[in-house]
């Protein structure tokens, strides 16, 4: 078996020629623009990555922030200060030493709320309630008894208190 001598014509050979010279440009034109193409996702890739670095940074500060922030926000929530304020102490013509003494005192009952969270505070209000039912105070000569008004529980305990004659 013979090849066929189609090497010797000329329109062959024209065919031939054209189409190594087609695939030679299409092998570039392809190269090319897989190049750009490579070139513009590299570029991308990299701009990604510089974000994805910035964005971590960015998160692991406001993480620390929002620690520093939640502990700020859990000393702010502790009873830091105990007042006690007696509302009717002119209705029984007291006078301001005795009515300071007596605020110091139950302030020195109950001072073991200080430092404690707030919910804890709330939990035992019935506990301070009865503390401060149970005491009797002398002044001048007389006996009195203290009874719970108000109380309002926040950074601050406020304690407004009312006294009465003990009977």
């Amino acid at each position: 078996m013979r090849i066929p001598p189609l090497y010797r014509s000329p329109s062959w050979q024209r065919f031939f020629a054209g189409t190594a010279v087609g695939g030679v440009i299409s092998w570039c034109i392809f190269i090319y623009i897989y190049g750009v193409w490579l070139e513009e996702h590299t570029a991308l890739i990299k701009s990604q990555t510089q974000n994805i670095v910035d964005l971590r940074e960015e998160k692991k500060i406001w993480q620390e922030e929002y620690k520093e922030m939640n502990k700020r926000s859990i000393e702010q929530l502790t009873v830091q200060k105990i007042n006690v304020k007696i509302a009717n102490a002119e209705k029984y013509r007291l006078d301001s030493l005795s009515v300071l003494e007596t605020e110091d005192s139950v302030k020195d009952d109950i001072s073991m709320m200080l430092a404690k969270d707030m919910d804890t505070v709330y939990k035992s209000k019935e506990l301070l309630k009865k503390i401060i039912h149970n005491k009797t105070v002398k002044i001048n000569d007389k006996r009195y008894k203290l009874q719970v008004k108000e109380i309002v529980i926040y950074t601050t305990l406020t304690i407004q208190l009312e006294i009465s004659f003990d009977k």
